[in-house]
């Protein structure tokens, strides 16, 4: 099906436009990313991403703390530990597997002894596992030049999943970096989409295209990718149908709205962002596998991280699918979106809050 799909939807870069990294992602990440009208980091708010991570760091650090204490000697029960720790914040077996066997290594090499400084070592191998993925390119969705206008993003996933509400946050999130962005209410099934995606697009200060319900979603977003042309909008977010149940369906949905697309836009879209909530865990990640075979996605907004303890899913998925994470979602507000960060990421995760205070981290 992802075959067939292909030839509609063309050849979807992963990658950044300058062919990759040039630089070493951890010095990326400590400089500023230049853009044509804004920085990555203006869309990352510390504060609110250690917030909203607050339940996963307080199960995850808290019984490491439990188990790593002074004195303690590294062996294999230990590691058993740390394993039941890790499948229990929902970090996935295979991924799992792949972060003790890591640890083994250095435990084995570095002739490591004490307890204490597995947190460290697991710190680090956490962050080399988000950044071998393609998350570790996470700047590229900010990075579109002029001859990509208007950059094209679709966006899918179950209904339920808050796919709504990030499309709003996104929209804003583009705006305040500088970007004229436009909406496509394409979602024309489900009742109240229009009203609801109304009210984010309000909030966000973003025009939203949009038809009676029932309507043809390709007309949808044909009309949408007009008026972007003739509004001289930088991105476009199309908003498409929430369900999953008819497969075939879909497919032949995402392939019309495909089709149309081109017509406006020989290259669009330019990319396809699933939208999966963080609370179901590895329910999330089987909806990412399931959604992989009708569509050809680019990358993964992960929801509702703020509600829950196993914020390890994001482990889970980004190595599992081997697909980049571009959006967090850790609240409410409209610009609690983040883009996904993987050293903020893996930093407020493991964030000693009581240490913190005593202005230790």
């Amino acid at each position: 099906m992802a075959d067939d799909l292909a030839k509609f939807f063309g050849n979807i870069r992963l990658h950044n436009d300058s062919g990759g990294l040039t630089m070493g992602f951890f010095d990326k990440i400590k400089s500023t990313i230049q853009t044509a009208v804004g920085t990555v980091s203006d869309a990352l708010n510390i504060d609110r991403l250690r917030e909203g991570l607050e339940k996963t760091r307080t199960s995850f650090v808290s019984r490491l703390k439990s188990i790593l204490f002074a004195g303690r000697k590294i062996d294999a029960a230990l590691l058993e530990e740390i394993e039941e720790i890790l499948l229990t914040s929902d970090v996935g077996l295979q991924t799992t597997e792949k972060l003790i066997d890591r640890l083994k290594i250095r435990v084995r090499d570095e002739k490591l002894e004490d307890a204490q400084v597995i947190t460290s070592v697991l710190k680090e191998e956490i962050e080399r596992l988000l950044v071998s993925t393609p998350s570790g390119e996470n700047d590229a969705i900010f990075t579109f030049g002029a001859e990509r206008r208007p950059f094209v993003i679709m966006v899918i996933g179950v209904n339920g999943v808050g796919k709504t509400t990030t499309i709003g946050k996104m929209a804003h999130t583009y705006r305040q970096s500088g970007r004229k962005v436009i909406i496509g209410a394409a979602d024309t099934f489900r009742a109240a989409a229009n009203e609801q995606l109304e009210v984010w697009a309000e909030r966000a200060g973003v025009e939203v295209i949009q038809q009676q319900q029932g309507a043809d979603p390709a007309a949808v977003t044909f009309d949408t990718l007009k008026a972007a042309i003739a509004r001289d909008s930088d991105v476009v977010i199309i908003d498409t149908a929430g369900r999953l149940h008819n497969k075939q369906g879909l497919m032949q949905e995402l392939e019309k709205i495909g089709r149309v697309m081109k017509k406006v836009k020989p290259t669009a879209p330019d990319e396809v962002f699933l939208v999966l909530d963080a609370t179901t865990g590895q329910n999330a990640l089987q909806q990412a596998r399931e959604f992989t075979k009708v569509a050809p996605i680019t990358g993964l907004v992960l929801t509702k991280l703020d509600g829950t303890a196993k914020g390890g899913v994001v482990l889970a998925i980004a190595d599992a699918m081997q697909l980049p994470v571009r959006f967090i979602g850790v609240g409410e507000r409209i610009d609690d979106l983040q883009v996904f960060n993987a050293q903020a990421f893996v930093d407020a995760m493991f964030e000693d809050r009581a240490s913190a205070s005593d202005g230790e981290v």
